[in-house]
């Protein structure tokens, strides 16, 4: 095994064959170690180190396992599977850590223990190196991540608390990965910015240069943001990807695009008013904030509350779009504005401003609320809002999304489809085939 700094690719995949593909892109990229993530071992078992150390004989193999109890056992098998390196939590018992130490010994296998979780990272890392641990790792979780939380702050204490090597993970990037080195990482572990790059073999070149030279390598993606990213992120990610970020919620039914091809995002101010009563969303115009999206609520009913006029308007106070659940005219003079404007219908006829509504209330559409400051993400699509107390988080999530579909797609080019990718048929429900498929006698298959 290398002395110096080494870069290890963690393969955080669920299906064994995709993985191999990653690894030998981010092998022949310059990748020292090769890790069998935690997700690819829950799916597949030993048979992902068999199948690892199968294709990358003289390469050094991490089994990923975050063992909790049972050590010797875990770790012999892991070894036995042809594991190099093996992971114990350092949230384990001493006697659980001891004994992956004695059975790594036995079975020629360095135990390294993630401090994931660990109140005291600092001292969990001393203890671990008086308990025979070759390796101690920062790991900061994926879950942390989101909402902006990095390992590099760390790495300086751990490092002067130990003389054991130590590994470095959590949303590493060729930005980052010379510091983390800087800062006295020896193993410097990368998930997300190799194996979601369509180009896995380039994007870890890039990684390894920066380490060599010391000096950071810029990277649009792979890299999570806060508050100060949030109209970059959500502008970057479509409202598909960011309702996969909210598990499908979010949604605002049955409004869309009056020209294709314009996207919308920014923080809501809402108004509530009755059906061809423009007065308050032509007053909440002169209310909304520079970047701000009027989100209106007319039950999805015509007479019209908008058009050209109001919609120069918005242009001269630099909003960022305009979302009605109800109805606009003028839509072709709107739709040569290309200013990014929705509605859920559209009418030649106009109401009056009877100043009936109300600014800044919250609203209900089909399951889901709208509050002045959550997020609108409108795009050919559809409407989704992201409530802002979470906006950080599901913007860096939905991010990820975006990146995952990134590698997706370059394999799709490369001329395979999407269920050889995502390998379909194994991840069938047995419930879902029960009754179905059942056998009754007049099967005439194999």
């Amino acid at each position: 095994m290398a002395e110096g700094p080494v870069l290890q690719v963690a393969l955080d995949f669920v299906n064994i064959a995709q993985a191999v593909r990653a690894a030998k892109e981010a092998v022949e990229g310059g990748v020292g170690w090769v890790e069998a993530g935690t997700p690819l071992i829950k799916s597949e078992g030993m048979s992902a180190i068999r199948e690892l150390r199968r294709h990358f004989p003289d390469t050094t193999i991490v089994a990923d396992l975050k063992i909790m109890d049972a050590g010797r056992v875990e770790v012999e098998f892991a070894a036995k599977a042809g594991a190099d390196v093996v992971t114990v939590l350092g949230a384990a018992s001493d006697e659980t850590i001891s004994e992956c130490v004695e059975a790594g010994r036995s079975y020629d296998a360095l135990v390294q223990v993630d401090l994931i979780g660990c109140a005291d990272q600092v001292e969990r890392a001393r203890r671990a190196q008086e308990l025979g641990a070759a390796i101690v790792g920062i790991h900061t979780a994926i879950d942390e991540q989101m909402v902006g939380a990095s390992p590099l702050d760390l790495i300086g204490e751990v490092r002067e608390a130990v003389e054991i090597r130590l590994a470095v993970a959590g949303g590493i990037n060729s930005e980052t990965a010379p510091e983390a080195v800087r800062a006295g990482a020896d193993i410097v572990i990368v998930g997300g910015a190799i194996i979601k790059a369509p180009d896995a073999t380039e994007a870890t070149r890039r990684i390894v240069s920066a380490i060599e030279s010391g000096e950071a390598v810029g990277t649009e993606l792979f890299k999570r943001g806060g508050e100060e990213q949030l109209r970059d992120i959500f502008t970057r990610c479509s409202a598909a990807n960011i309702s996969d970020a909210m598990h499908r919620r979010g949604l605002v039914p049955g409004i869309f695009p009056v020209k294709p091809g314009l996207k919308a995002v920014g923080p809501a101010l809402t108004v509530w008013t009755y059906p061809g009563d423009w007065a308050k969303p032509v007053e909440a115009i002169d209310r909304a904030e520079q970047g701000a999206v009027l989100f209106i609520d007319v039950r999805g009913e015509a007479p019209a509350v908008w058009g050209e006029e109001a919609t120069k308007s918005c242009i001269s106070r630099e909003l960022a779009g305009v979302v009605i659940n109800g109805a606009m005219r003028d839509t072709r003079e709107i739709a040569a504005l290309d200013y990014p404007a929705f509605c859920a219908t559209r009418t030649p006829s106009a109401g009056e401003p009877k100043g009936m509504g109300m600014i800044g209330v919250p609203l209900k559409i089909g399951e889901t609320t709208i509050r002045s400051g959550d997020w609108i993400i409108a795009d050919d699509d559809g409407v989704i809002v992201v409530p802002g107390e979470h906006a950080v988080a599901i913007a860096n999530r939905a991010q990820s999304v975006y990146e995952r579909e990134q590698r997706e797609k370059g394999e799709i080019e490369s001329g395979r489809t999407l269920g050889e990718i995502a390998e379909l048929r194994r991840w069938e429900s047995e419930s879902d085939l029960r009754g179905f498929g059942a056998h009754d006698g007049d099967d005439d298959g194999e």
